[in-house]
């Protein structure tokens, strides 16, 4: 299978990326069964990549998603994080901070949220809440939030010196999509605890929160850090490309299972 198409996925050096120009419904490189056969496969291949990140104990790996609210994140974590052995894999989904966190740097908490060598860190949402909705509804001065893309650059330069390699995520789903989940969240009993007003009271924000998106993207896009851009109408679409953006980043690595700690040749077990 061709997978010359993840490479269209991931954002340009130059960072310039204009939401509005790109179709959240396509699926380029895939249909759906072929979709449906690669996230299978993706799955094993995560779960082996994962298991070689624990024994080889050197490196680990950050997944950073981020969307507008009903974009997937959840669903991303539950349909291709599914393999992976929960001794070495840890989603942290980022709230609103609590009044501990408020009254330290705005990354304190995501630095001990941060995988160790060995571990899979999965972020749904995270540090650049703080560069898109502190922008979008005025929580801080214009100077404080844009001086926060230099923080988050060397942050993450950091992170990624230090062994972590960290990819992020963008799941880019239409209004009118976003509009139809919502709206099943609110017909349907059993998704009514997924659905409050704020995710409406949100919507009225859709073209900020975009133009925010765009510019954090431009400014925190780097080699050692790439924004991917993920079409997230079709889910199908969303997990099996998503799957495969982790498989080729952990198969970067070059994991290696560490040797021997003594000559295996001469034990029997008896």
């Amino acid at each position: 299978m061709d997978m010359d198409w993840v490479k269209e996925l991931r954002i340009p050096a130059d960072g310039k990326v204009k939401l509005a120009k790109l179709d959240a419904a396509a699926s380029p490189g895939l249909d759906k069964e072929m979709a449906a056969l690669l996230l299978e496969r993706n799955r094993a291949r995560l779960a082996r990549l994962g298991y070689r990140l624990y024994a080889e104990g050197r490196r680990a790996l950050l997944v950073i998603l981020q969307g507008m609210d009903a974009a997937g994140k959840d669903g991303v974590v539950r349909h291709v994080m599914t393999g992976l052995n929960p001794q070495n894999c840890r989603v942290t989904s980022f709230k609103a901070p609590t009044a501990p966190e408020l009254a330290r740097d705005f990354l304190w908490r995501i630095h001990q949220a941060c995988p160790a060598h060995g571990e899979i860190g999965v972020f749904n949402r995270s540090h650049y809440e703080d560069v898109l909705i502190a922008r979008v509804r005025n929580l801080v001065p214009e100077a404080v939030w844009k001086g926060r893309y230099r923080h988050i650059n060397a942050f993450e330069e950091l992170l990624a010196t230090g062994g972590t390699a960290v990819v992020k995520i963008f799941l880019h789903i239409s209004k009118e999509e976003q509009r139809s989940r919502l709206q099943t969240r609110l017909d349907d009993p059993e998704k009514n605890w997924k659905f409050t007003t704020a995710d409406v009271e949100e919507r009225r924000y859709w073209e900020d929160y975009w133009a925010a998106y765009e510019d954090a993207i431009g400014a925190c896009n780097a080699k050692h850090a790439p924004w991917y851009l993920v079409p997230a109408d079709k889910k199908w679409y969303r997990n099996a490309a998503v799957s495969q953006i982790l498989v080729e980043t952990l198969e970067a690595l070059d994991l290696q299972l560490p040797a021997p700690r003594e000559d295996l040749g001469q034990i029997r077990i008896r």
